[in-house]
C-alpha cells in the first residue's frame, strides 16, 4: 500500500512516534540523527515531558523517515502551496520501493552523517545532489545501473543548469556536448 493510500489512525504522534522505533528496531540515537534532534529530544518527545513538534521541517523528516504523511500527525499544518513535482525525487522514490526498502532501510545503507540530507532530499527540502560520486553512491544502494545513474544525473544538471539561468534551448549545441563528453568520462570509470 503507498504511503498516500494509508488510513490515518487518531493516535498520539508520541505514542506512533514510540510504536515505530520499536517495530523497526531502530535506536533513538539513529532516529534523532536522521530527523536532525538531539536524543534527549526524542526521549523527551516520546515520553511526553515536552509537547510533540508543531515545526513543519521536524513533522516532514519524521514523516519521511516513517513512511507516513506528516498529515498523521495532528500537530502538522499542512503548507499552503504544495511542493512542486520533481522527477528525480520520483525516480528515487520509486527506485526505493522497487527495491523493497523501507527509508529507513534506505538510509542505514549510509553513513550517519549523511542521513539527515538524504530525508531532506527524500522529503523534497532539498535537491538531488549534482555531485557525481554521492549520486554514485546513491545508485549502488538502488541497484542502479550506469544508464539509469547517468540519465539521473543528466537530468538534475539540466535542471540545475536551468535553475542558474542557462536558456537550454539556446545553448542546446553547448548543452549536447558537454553531456557527450560527460559520457565519455564515465565510460572510462567502467
Amino acid at each position: 500500500m503507498s504511503m498516500k493510500n494509508k488510513p490515518i489512525v487518531n493516535e498520539k504522534s508520541s505514542q506512533k512516534v514510540a510504536k515505530f522505533l520499536e517495530k523497526n528496531n531502530l535506536h533513538k540515537k539513529d532516529f534523532a540523527q536522521m530527523i536532525g534532534v538531539t536524543l534527549s529530544y526524542v526521549y523527551n518527545l516520546i515520553d511526553e515531558t515536552i509537547p510533540f513538534s508543531s515545526r513543519g521541517t521536524t513533522l516532514e523528516r519524521i514523516a519521511t523517515v516513517m513512511d507516513i504523511r506528516p498529515e498523521e500527525f495532528i500537530e502538522y499544518q499542512i503548507p499552503q502551496d504544495p511542493p512542486p513535482y520533481n522527477e528525480n525525487l520520483e525516480f528515487l522514490k520509486d527506485a526505493i520501493v522497487h527495491n523493497n526498502l523501507s527509508t529507513v532501510e534506505f538510509l542505514k545503507m549510509f553513513e550517519r552523517k549523511k542521513r539527515l540530507n538524504l530525508v531532506d532530499i527524500l522529503r523534497g527540502a532539498k535537491p538531488i545532489q549534482i555531485d557525481f560520486c554521492e549520486l554514485k553512491g546513491i545508485a549502488n544502494a538502488l541497484n542502479l545501473d550506469n544508464d539509469e545513474l547517468y540519465e539521473l544525473w543528466q537530468r538534475r544538471m539540466l535542471e540545475f543548469l536551468k535553475d542558474g539561468g542557462l536558456n537550454l534551448e539556446k545553448n542546446k549545441q553547448l548543452i549536447d556536448l558537454m553531456f557527450e563528453g560527460a559520457k565519455k568520462y564515465l565510460k572510462t570509470l567502467e
